[in-house]
């Protein structure tokens, strides 16, 4: 798997579809978003693209979009191995107000996955782990998708050459899983009827530097 995300949500109901219902991000409301995640820096217009080609924008560029009852942010900052306690403050102080935030985050070379979940300011699950480094963080009940996967429904089997995975299943699965859960599509996975279609989700991108 290939896949990459650095993205957190910020949402006052359900998140698939809120974003399965927008249409152009609002400029002013998104740049002065971008604006609050980095106080004192210099934020700069940086042309448009979408959430699917996006989900984790190249160093140093964010991307974003916000609507009525939603906004997504694409950002490196919020690949953390431990969201509880390592997000930049500002990216937490976003969410005040909203429903629900969720962040998502993974990186296929070294098959990493974190996701996290808060409801009304309060978080109610965390996840982050790597076959490099087991369980990194793992607070509150799981979802209904991590399921199979501490069932054993998702064991993998061992590799001749490499021997047993150091985790019984593939974190990247389930990030796969965790990302159509909680914000709606899957990067490399088959989409199934009544995904989000992320390429059609439009996003502003800005350069910030210092």
């Amino acid at each position: 798997m290939g896949a990459k995300t650095a993205l957190v949500v910020y949402a006052d109901g359900d998140v698939p579809e809120l974003l399965k219902a927008v249409g152009a991000p609002d400029p002013e409301r998104t740049a002065e978003l971008v604006r609050r995640l980095y106080p004192g820096q210099v934020v700069e217009e940086a042309g448009e693209s979408t959430l699917w080609v996006e989900a984790r924008p190249p160093e140093g560029l964010v991307y974003a979009g916000c609507w009525p009852g939603v906004e997504v942010v694409c950002d490196r900052r919020v690949m953390v191995d431990r969201p509880t306690s390592e997000l930049p403050p500002e990216v937490l102080a976003a969410g005040a107000g909203r429903r629900r935030m969720v962040l998502h985050a993974m990186h296929s070379v070294v098959d990493w996955l974190a996701f996290a979940v808060w409801e009304d300011g309060r978080l109610v699950r965390a996840l982050s782990v790597s076959p490099d480094d087991g369980v990194i963080e793992d607070v509150g009940e799981p979802f209904a998708f991590e399921l199979p996967y501490r069932a054993g429904e998702r064991a993998l089997e061992d590799d001749e050459d490499d021997g047993p995975y150091p985790l019984p299943y593939h974190p990247l699965e389930l990030a796969e899983d965790a990302l159509r859960g909680l914000v709606g599509f899957v990067m490399e996975d088959w989409p199934k009827p009544g995904d989000l279609d992320a390429g059609q989700v439009r996003l502003l991108g800005f350069r910030v530097r210092a």
